[in-house]
């Protein structure tokens, strides 16, 4: 184990403690208050697409985005985990009951749904991004299998990363491979990332 991994594993570790403590009643106020942000921003009033993820655990439930997207007549796309190499695609639906439980016990779409292709789509897509923490910069640390880094490598949409206002950190350690999201959305609000030099990789 590299001394980077073993400091990610660290701080992940934490996190995901800290967020399975949270009262369940607190975990229902901010997931709502953090959809109903989200409803209102620009990036979701223009765009054509809408990428997001099913909860697991005590994940902020954005269900409730994906819904409301589907009243406006938006696209929405769930990934699916290819668990042989840690990458993931996503596929859209047009109702949540098409997703069944898949890899990790995550509900995703079925392997016949239609693919959403970032390198060819035309149309302006957001990306809801999970994490169990970020830093001011909107680098994250998720659950250490690098699907979402891939993914944001080739994604040119906006990305927004989803988290609980305590738990953004002044700084996470990062890798080469490693992404920040477009814009941080907690319950308190949204914010627009500028990545200054202070943030480069380590």
């Amino acid at each position: 184990m590299t001394p980077m991994k073993k400091i990610k594993d660290e701080i992940r570790k934490e996190f995901s403690a800290r967020r399975d403590a949270l009262p369940e009643a607190d975990r229902i106020e901010k997931s709502e208050k953090i959809c109903s942000i989200a409803k209102e921003l620009v990036s979701f009033r223009h765009a054509e697409v809408i990428l997001l993820y099913s909860p697991i655990k005590s994940e902020i439930d954005v269900l409730p985005i994906a819904e409301y997207a589907l009243s406006k007549g938006k696209a929405i796309a769930f990934p699916r985990c290819n668990t042989e190499d840690r990458t993931m695609k996503f596929h859209f639906v047009t109702s949540l009951d098409q997703l069944k439980e898949g890899a990790y016990g995550i509900k995703e779409p079925t392997e016949d749904a239609p693919v959403y292709d970032p390198l060819e789509e035309k149309r302006v897509a957001v990306c809801y991004v999970p994490g169990l923490t970020f830093d001011v910069y909107g680098y994250r640390l998720g659950y250490g299998k690098g699907y979402y880094d891939k993914f944001m490598h080739i994604f040119n949409g906006c990305s927004i990363g989803i988290i609980h206002s305590d738990f953004i950190v002044k700084s996470l350690p990062k890798g080469k491979y490693d992404c920040h999201c477009d814009v941080l959305l907690t319950e308190k609000g949204a914010k627009c990332i500028k990545v200054e030099k202070s943030a480069s990789r380590f």
